[in-house]
């Protein structure tokens, strides 16, 4: 099984590091020059990558492998 936080990239990380501080899309999208939709897929390829399904247990992986 491959390592799950090794397979997000640096933006996906970046995002679920903003994603534990509580930010929603918009403003995420706001912080980092991007757009909503942008903000939006890389939550959906954290998903994907992690094989979480909530932004509840996406933070909860985020502080158990030092993402914050």
């Amino acid at each position: 099984k491959p390592d799950q936080k090794s397979a997000l990239t640096a933006r996906e990380r970046e995002v679920l590091a903003q994603v534990v501080r509580g930010l929603t899309n918009r403003q995420i999208a706001t912080r980092l020059g991007v757009s909503q939709h942008t903000v939006h897929r890389h939550v959906a390829n954290v998903f994907i990558k992690t094989g979480l399904s909530s932004r509840a247990a996406a933070v909860a992986f985020a502080l158990r492998n030092g993402i914050d």
